[in-house]
């Protein structure tokens, strides 16, 4: 396609950006903001996870052109319709509705919204026929009109004193736009606008205001719940572009609230830090009495006051970090300034800047005889929840509000005596792990090297030797029959060699012992034993144990051809050094460092398919699961679950909310679900594996599945001793009794469900059974279930954005769970899978992927011991998961370094002493970024690549996508061609039976040592911005996948990479195989089922349940428990995570720009 030029736009256009409500997995978004912005254009960038009407509000009280949306989680037909109805009904029809979602957004789903009034929905073909830059550019041409004409011309003072918000918007828009329209409307002599102060907020770049800003709100509304509130907030414009980006609602929770009203302005000027319309924007306000404006400046500059001339208290924002206490002196706001918040005071010497400030401060305004603790200078972190700071520094801000303008705002806001303290994920002592570790790996490598060098001088020792005494060892027989543990023995060889050769080989043992004392003594056994590895892998039958169990396996298969072929070859070393050397940074399988495989050979009787269910209601996913493990020993369940269940939401009947019911996923909302959604299959059993993509709300699911677990042991127990009569009574008391239909699984059972775990449908085992029974049967089957529960909330912070709590309180839980898991003796439960999966998605490339990956692995690790707990207790239990892209040979090293990687670090960093720690296993999933919605057959062959490669690479367990899964969730009839798919590559190519095929290619070799190198400059650096959280707090890592992202999708845009079917070798046929539609009624039966449970349960001991929740919380106890008694008692989850947050706040999202 022809590369087109940005569109100029002739008149100052405005656009809303954001992601659906629940779709945080959205890399399109930053993409085509970025586009936007350099395109001429004002962004609002609002981030993902958005809801209708937080967005309408937004476009509405910015006076926006058009809102720009994408929608990748399904439920798009119900949130544009809602959106584009919500905006009618809000009197904003005139602001137009784009939407993008590749191809989930089905052609005839794109005419139906355009037909209902949505502007324009981009499909993938109009991405390959008109570029990314094309779409921006139709975009902006359908709206770049100017400010339309202001409503209700002759009610304007009317609809200010009601604070109609349109009425507000339109008129700072003709403040900016048509100045002398504005004039013409508005006459701020007509209205009282001295009443209302002005808090004026300025400070450095970066200082972090706009998340003080939203603290600042959050406290204002809680401590005057009838007061409202206004905030303009100014951007700098980009004097190349014109456009300017205007992202501080991204870091806004508070400000979506029925009492608050926001505008972004940009400078539209270089080099200030106010728009020369913010006096008409306040006065605005002003005239709608609001009882407080906060207006705050973008970054500024040493020398910049302009904010004293529009407020009536000023504070000023900066950090530690402003260098020589000398630099304070050339600060003007520090002359003018009522307070100063020096924020993220969590940096290193913050104690010593607020010291610094308070010195210069006091200096500034003559306060000599001040108390120098009592001066306005205040430290602050206001990225923290309930920060003691910031509840200080609010109350000073109104108290001088009321000092100096009388405003009658007296402020009973409580606070403490404490000041700011970081709650530290890891300790600062510890923020340098990653370059430890990489400085360990390096010294490990060094080591290996050194060691190869001097057994190959050994070995060149020895044959001399050899050769002297005219002796003859054959390689693979009696090599060693001269060697002992301590070395030469020499007695041996001087009774066969010739006595001329004496005092020579005096000479030669007299060298060989003195290099050797050179050598690990653990290296020369190495070299001994080397006879008997190669002899292991060529005997029939191969034994080792696991977990204390002996395992016996042939070491060969049997080609077509009835060739013998080994599952495991090693190299043909004869030299000491290449022995060693290959032993120190290869290995046999199953061997320190794993780089060729964690077990010694793959098991059998067990394919590694593990195939994803997720969608509509328990019931439907239940079948699909018995659907895709017919015939299969081994049930390996993986659930995706729908995106209301990942962000912590209940069913609701909103319309962004409803339509969003089942729809990317199963709908999980209560124990009962996930009764029906497990039911036949026994979840005790060894051969059954449950595995939950589930982060935030993760604790919760795992309540929900290990009541589901109990109550089917529970089951078995009452079948056992003939019990069922102790239920049925207990049924007819609660529901029959009651006039109120039972629980029950909707539709017919699938082939292979049996029914275990429905007999307890709206009962739990502790209501039939005795306390002591039940009790036995609980701590059983925690200590037998298997599976995974993902949980891994790093890499939603970098890349996904599924994040429902602070990244503190998220790991909390996940530390709550490792705990939970150690002391219940949970032993075949991972409690996290990491996540590389989730990052290559949102747009990473491998090598970044791999970095992030095992970077936020080795934070777990950290983040574990800093609470006490033993490395060998709990690095068993995590494991990671990782996507597999089309690069072969590339993903095959990838996996072989990560082996490496994190079995050095284990073992010479952590000191673990348990190989299960140092192994790192990994689930692989085709890359889902890699499939296309056009010619969606050809995905067949790309997911079979991808799968082989992981095969290759050495997967513990594998999924491969669906062909249509960029359309809709996966068909039946596509889920079979995936698991058939992975059934060839077990079955029928023979990759399935070896191990570590690619081990002794010198390409994949060094290919494997390139990318660890790779890997630790990229430690390296994540370690200078402080380590993993701090690298996330600063967008480091967000910035980097999206810029990988970025460039990936400019270099198919420009033909430079080629991607068939979207950018070469195309075929303009229609669509033609079967789309997965989700039947309608799974949102209103969810809905329903949700109001029934809620008037059924017992409501008493569900608050009971919440209470102790909430209670622990603030104790900083372990939640699990608690949890899995709420679940238990039938709380939903969008209840359980409600008074979380409550407690502790919810996430706040990284900005990236």
């Amino acid at each position: 396609m022809e590369q087109q030029s940005p569109y100029k736009p002739k008149n100052k256009i405005r656009i809303v950006t954001a992601a659906s409500l629940f779709d945080g997995h959205d890399a399109a978004i930053n993409i085509m903001r970025r586009i936007i912005q350099a395109t001429g254009v004002e962004v609002i960038h609002l981030g993902h996870d958005r809801s209708v009407e937080e967005v309408v509000n937004c476009a509405i009280q910015e006076d926006a052109h058009a809102i720009a949306m994408t929608s990748y989680q399904g439920g798009h037909t119900e949130y544009f319709k809602y959106m584009y109805d919500l905006l009618k009904e809000k009197g904003s029809e005139h602001i137009k509705i784009f939407g993008g979602g590749g191809g989930v957004i089905l052609p005839d789903e794109i005419k139906e919204l355009m037909e209902y009034g949505i502007d324009r929905i981009y499909a993938p073909d109009d991405g390959r026929e008109m570029g990314l830059q094309g779409m921006i550019n139709d975009m902006i041409q359908r709206v770049d009109h100017q400010v339309p004409d202001l409503e209700e011309a002759d009610k304007v003072n009317q609809n200010l004193q009601s604070r109609k918000v349109t009425t507000i918007s339109r008129l700072i828009s003709l403040a900016e736009n048509r100045h002398e329209e504005f004039l013409k409307y508005f006459d701020k002599n007509n209205f009282d606008t001295n009443k209302t102060p002005v808090l004026g907020i300025t400070g450095t770049g970066g200082s972090g205001k706009s998340s003080l800003v939203d603290e600042l709100v959050r406290r204002f509304l809680m401590d005057f719940p009838e007061k409202h509130i206004g905030i303009v907030s100014v951007d700098p414009s980009k004097k190349k572009t014109g456009g300017a980006l205007l992202g501080d609602r991204i870091r806004m929770n508070s400000i979506n609230h029925p009492r608050v009203f926001m505008r972004s302005l940009a400078t539209r000027q270089a080099n200030l830090a106010l728009s020369k319309h913010v006096a008409e924007a306040v006065d605005v306000l002003k005239a709608a009495s609001y009882d407080l404006i906060i207006l705050e400046t973008s970054g500024i500059g040493q020398s910049d006051t302009e904010i004293m001339d529009h407020s009536d208290v000023s504070l000023y924002v900066m950090t530690p970090e402003f260098g020589a206490a000398t630099q304070l002196e050339k600060i003007d706001m520090l002359d003018f300034a009522d307070l100063v918040a020096i924020n993220k005071f969590d940096k290193r010497g913050a104690q010593d800047a607020l010291r610094d400030v308070k010195k210069q401060y006091q200096r500034n305004h003559q306060l000599w005889h001040e108390d120098a603790d009592k001066l306005p200078v205040f430290g602050t972190i206001a990225s923290q929840f309930n920060d003691p700071g910031m509840n200080t520094l609010y109350r000073s801000l109104m108290d001088a509000v009321e000092e100096k303008t009388n405003s009658g705002m007296i402020s009973t806001f409580q606070i403490s005596e404490e000041m700011s303290e970081k709650i530290f994920v890891i300790p600062p002592k510890r923020t340098r792990y990653l370059s430890e570790i990489a400085e360990n790996n390096r010294g490990y490598d060094e080591t290996a090297a050194t060691q190869t060098e001097v057994a190959q001088r050994l070995y060149g020792i020895y044959k001399t030797i050899e050769t002297v005494a005219n002796i003859k060892t054959q390689f693979g027989k009696d090599q060693t029959k001269y060697l002992d543990k301590n070395g030469i023995d020499q007695d041996g060889i001087k009774e066969v060699s010739e006595e001329d050769q004496s005092e020579f080989l005096k000479l030669l043992f007299a060298e060989f012992d003195k290099i050797k004392m050179d050598l690990d003594p653990y290296n020369w056994e190495m070299i001994l034993a080397w006879n008997e590895k190669v002899n292991k892998y060529t005997e029939p039958v191969y034994s080792f144990k696991v977990r204390d169990k002996e395992i016996k396996i042939d070491t060969h298969t049997e080609s077509l051809s009835h060739t013998q072929i080994p599952k495991v070859s090693l190299p043909k070393y004869k030299a000491w050094g290449d022995i060693l050397g290959w032993c120190l940074q290869e290995n046999v399988p199953g061997e320190f460092p794993y780089t060729a495989g964690l077990y010694p050979f793959k098991r059998t009787g067990e394919d590694p398919t593990r195939m994803f269910a997720g969608e509509g209601g328990p019931e439907r996913t239940n079948r699909r699961f018995h659907y895709v493990s017919q015939g299969l020993p081994a049930k390996r369940l993986s659930t995706a679950f729908d995106s209301v269940t990942l962000y912590g939401n209940d069913p609701d009947h909103r319309p962004d909310i409803y339509g969003k019911i089942g729809n990317s996923g199963v709908s999980i909302c209560c124990l009962d679900d996930a009764k029906k959604l497990y039911s036949g299959f026994d979840l005790a059993d060894a051969m059954t594996s449950v595995s939950m993509t589930i982060n935030g709300p993760a604790p919760m699911l795992l309540g929900f599945f290990m009541n589901a677990a109990i109550d089917q042991n529970c089951e078995k127990y009452i079948k056992e001793n003939g019990l069922e009569d102790i239920v049925e009574a207990k049924l007819k008391e609660l529901y029959d009794d009651a006039g109120i239909d039972r629980p029950q699984y909707r539709g017919e059972l699938p082939e292979g469900n049996d029914g275990l775990g429905l007999m307890l449908l709206g009962l739990t085992g502790d209501q039939v059974l005795p306390k002591d029974v039940y009790a036995k049967i609980k701590a059983e089957t925690i200590n037998v279930v298997r599976g995974t529960v993902q949980a891994d909330i790093l890499k939603e912070d970098q890349a996904q954005n599924t994040c429902i709590f602070s990244t503190e309180f998220a790991l909390r839980l996940m530390g709550d769970v490792q705990e939970y898991f150690i002391e219940e003796k949970v032993r075949n439960f991972y409690s996290v899978s990491i996540s590389g999966y989730h990052i290559a998605e949102a747009g990473a490339n491998p090598i970044t992927q791999l970095a992030f990956t095992l970077a936020n692995g080795f934070t777990y690790v950290e983040y574990g011991m800093k609470a006490g707990l033993d490395v060998d207790d709990f690095a068993p239990r995590l494991s990671f998961f990782f996507n597999s892209h089309l690069d072969f040979f590339e993903e095959i090293a990838k996996y072989r370094a990560a082996r490496r990687i994190w079995a050095k670090r284990m073992k010479n960093k952590y000191g673990a002493k348990n190989e299960r720690s140092m192994a790192l296993r990994f689930h692989a999933q085709t890359a889902g970024c890699s499939l296309t919605a056009q010619q969606p057959e050809i995905n067949i062959a790309r997911t079979g690549f991808q799968a082989m490669a992981a095969v290759l690479g050495g997967t513990q367990s594998l999924h491969t996508n669906s062909m249509d899964e960029t359309l809709a969730l996966p068909s039946e009839k596509a889920a079979e061609i995936a698991l058939r798919t992975q059934q060839l590559i077990a079955h029928e190519t023979g990759v399935a039976n070896v191990v570590d095929p690619m081990g002794g290619s010198w390409f994949v070799e060094s290919l494997t040592d390139s990318i660890e190198e790779q890997v630790e400059q990229y430690f390296k650096e994540i370690d200078e911005l402080g380590g993993v959280i701090p690298a996330i707090e600063q967008g480091y890592l967000q910035h980097e996948i999206a810029n990988a992202a970025s460039d990936y999708q400019n270099k198919v845009d420009n033909n430079q990479r080629i991607v068939v079917s979207v950018n070469d070798f195309v075929n303009e046929e229609e669509i033609d195989i079967p789309i997965l539609e989700i039947n309608t009624q799974v949102e209103r039966v969810q809905c329903d089922k949700l109001d029934l449970l809620r008037k059924n349960r017992n409501n008493s001991e569900v608050r009971s349940a919440l209470n102790q929740i909430k209670i622990a919380c603030r104790n900083n106890e372990n939640l699990v428990p608690l949890i899995i008694i709420a679940a238990k008692a039938y709380a939903t989850l969008g209840e359980i995570v409600v008074t979380m947050k409550e407690e502790l706040g919810e996430w706040q999202e990284t900005a990236v720009f």
